[in-house]
């Protein structure tokens, strides 16, 4: 039997965090919805399994600059996916500079947050090959 792929959910909306975290378990994706930082960083100490992390970055406890640092500490190749309001340049870029492997702006369609996480765990799961010259 295939391993489920275990996605972490940091998302202080309740609302958005149930229906995102109902709509990837629908899609096949073993998911963990946290409310804010604090428990996010917890419950990724805690299992240290997870395949991806879906990050909103206002949210409360724990700001999401210092938890993908802390994440990162403990795990460098996880990769993190950022969900924000905000889409100012400098917003992207600083969410890039602290290790976001990708950056979603709300409002964003469920499919392509679906599609977004897929091609990354595609892309982790192949072996890298290098140009050889």
């Amino acid at each position: 039997m295939e391993k489920k792929v275990k996605l972490l959910l940091a998302e202080d909306d309740e609302n958005l965090g149930l229906l995102l975290k109902e709509y990837l378990i629908a899609k096949g994706y073993e998911t963990d919805l946290y409310p804010d930082g604090e428990a996010a960083y917890k419950g990724f100490t805690k299992i240290q399994t997870y395949s991806l992390c879906i990050l909103d970055i206002m949210m409360p406890k724990k700001d999401v600059i210092s938890l993908a640092k802390d994440i990162r500490l403990l795990n460098m190749d996880v990769p993190i996916i950022f969900l924000t309001a905000k889409n100012m340049k400098e917003d992207v870029l600083e969410g890039f500079k602290i290790g976001a492997d990708d950056y979603i702006t709300k409002p964003f369609s469920m499919e392509e947050l679906l599609y977004r996480i897929e091609s990354i765990l595609r892309r982790r799961s192949r072996p890298s090959h290098r140009l050889r010259g």
